[in-house]
């Protein structure tokens, strides 16, 4: 039992930090575009 007064707060203190790096990384721009580099390599140049 006295576990859980160590692992609760470590538990909610870990989930808040992964929140806040995800949205750290959407703001700075990560998640734009997840399309386009790909397309971008299929796209022939020889012009």
């Amino acid at each position: 039992m006295e576990a859980l007064y160590l692992l609760v707060p470590l538990s909610v203190v870990l989930v808040f930090g992964a929140i806040w790096l995800f949205f750290k990384a959407s703001d700075s721009g990560q998640f734009d575009d997840l399309v386009g580099p790909g397309l971008r390599i299929l796209q022939d140049d020889d012009q």
